[in-house]
């Protein structure tokens, strides 16, 4: 059967794929950050997982404020970058599992999750960057991606906890797929930031901190903070970190750290890296 070995969290800052692809990883202002990038790098090469099930939020590349959906699954053989405004990022073709996401689709609507399927989903920076953090610039992707979109733009988004389960039941229902694949699953965005207003470029390193370490150590407390507290205490952006905890309910009751790495700046962000494993 299928089975999900690890989760990563990880912000998608756009700044940080506009680095790969123009060539400044190695400079003054980059290189501490892609440095820290290195040993998780180094942890996927060596678990080469075979799929990649990547929690993100589209940024009105694929939906707009015309169609919203809460949980979209994207389910098609192939995902073109998307052009963001300033043409689409030079990074592979996105290849889909649509075995496995169907399986998904079916058994979480089954199972009371109201997903959106899409045939025909255009992946942004929220999806992109992250395969570019763990899979640094290869000439193909290494492994498959069925992408699932929240919406964390227009409120209400979903609640920490019912991202929380619905990780939890992506855990049980890859688990019931035939087939022997290994799977690793991805929450994106975050961490504490804010793009616009009084606030903008907010940056709270302290709530950060905590949620990393409570994402190990105490998820379930994690999923009883409202919208609220994200927005006051991590600016308007943080509340995507609600995509972490579908991410970490996917891994079981326990886990272990592998790796964590936080930077501050990316951009007007805060960046943060885990990787851990089910125990």
């Amino acid at each position: 059967m299928a089975r999900i070995v690890a989760g990563i969290g990880t912000s998608h800052v756009p700044a940080i794929g506009a680095a790969m692809d123009n060539g400044l990883t190695d400079s003054d202002y980059w290189a501490p950050l892609f440095k820290g990038y290195g040993p998780a790098r180094e942890w996927m090469r060596k678990t080469q997982p075979d799929v990649a099930i990547i929690i993100y939020n589209d940024h009105a590349s694929a939906f707009s404020l015309e169609f919203i959906p809460t949980f979209a699954i994207g389910v098609a053989d192939t995902f073109q970058p998307a052009d963001e405004g300033y043409g689409p990022r030079d990074v592979p073709v996105v290849v889909g599992h649509p075995a496995l996401a169907w399986h998904l689709a079916e058994n979480l609507i089954l199972n009371e999750f109201d997903m959106t399927i899409v045939n025909n989903l255009a992946v942004d920076h929220g999806l992109t960057v992250p395969l570019s953090i763990m899979f640094d610039q290869p000439d193909v992707w290494p492994c498959r991606v069925i992408p699932v979109c929240v919406n964390v733009i227009q409120y209400p988004p979903p609640t920490g906890k019912r991202c929380y389960d619905l990780g939890r039941a992506i855990a049980r229902i890859v688990a019931s797929f035939d087939e022997d694949l290994t799977v690793v699953v991805f929450g994106t965005g975050g961490m504490s930031h804010q793009l616009q207003g009084e606030r903008a470029g907010v940056i709270n390193q302290p709530f950060d901190i905590d949620f990393l370490d409570r994402l190990v150590s105490d998820p379930i407390g994690l999923t009883e903070r409202p919208h609220v507290d994200y927005i006051r205490e991590a600016g308007s952006e943080g509340i995507e970190l609600v995509m972490w905890l579908a991410m970490r309910g996917a891994l079981g009751e326990s886990v272990r750290q592998v790796y964590r790495h936080y930077h501050v700046p990316a951009s007007n962000t805060a960046a943060g890296l885990t990787v851990l494993e089910p125990v």
